[in-house]
């Protein structure tokens, strides 16, 4: 005798999580992780609190899924860029994509990983703290991307890919800030410019391209 399978099969939710995501990634973006109530993100996100809790965890639970969504959607083109062949290439398609997200009419101005990680107080150190280790990663994956292209001949013998890697890192982060404080895309794009103007090339020692 062939036993039926009794296992309850739940309730079906009523609502896309993918686009829930996405709407409580426009309220994080928004008012950063402690200026997102739980009433914002469930108005946003046209759900109920027990059913962001069944579907999504706790606020802070749901905040690493967003940045999960944050970096595969709007800002993947940093993951893009590192697939680029020269070195200049990867810095001149990082600086592109950021200054596209920074500026984007659909969301709001900034990054989501630099805004955050500034408005995070004492009481969200684990959040801070997980800003903080996203943003590092990428500084980490550029500074590979880097140091292999300087094996391969694409940087100067005495160029120092952390060093590269941290100041594109930088002027990434004060474009963010001033995206954030009003900056027009015409001007972040004229700071990226002349970042990529000190870029070193191959041949040559990095330390005389500078001036030292």
């Amino acid at each position: 005798m062939k036993l039926k399978n009794t296992k309850a099969l739940g309730r079906p939710r009523s609502f896309d999580t993918a686009r829930a995501l996405d709407r409580a990634l426009l309220v994080f973006w928004r008012k950063g992780y402690e200026g997102a109530s739980l009433s914002d993100l469930t108005a946003a996100m046209r759900i109920n609190r027990p059913s962001l809790y069944a579907a999504f965890g706790d606020k802070q639970s749901l905040f690493r899924k967003v940045l999960d969504r944050y970096a595969e959607g709007p800002a993947s083109h940093a993951h893009r860029a590192l697939e680029e062949r020269t070195s200049r290439a990867v810095v001149e398609r990082l600086l592109a994509g950021t200054v596209d997200l920074l500026t984007g009419p659909d969301h709001p101005p900034g990054c989501l990983l630099v805004q955050g990680a500034l408005a995070c107080g004492n009481g969200a150190g684990a959040t801070r703290r997980e800003l903080i280790a996203r943003r590092d990663a990428g500084e980490t994956a550029l500074r590979l991307r880097l140091q292999r292209a300087k094996a391969q001949g694409d940087l100067p013998r005495d160029a120092n890919s952390a060093s590269l890697a941290g100041y594109i890192v930088t002027v990434i982060h004060g474009m963010s800030v001033q995206a954030a404080g009003g900056a027009t895309r015409e001007e972040l794009r004229r700071v990226a410019a002349i970042a990529l103007q000190s870029w070193p090339t191959p041949g040559e020692s990095h330390k005389k391209q500078l001036g030292t």
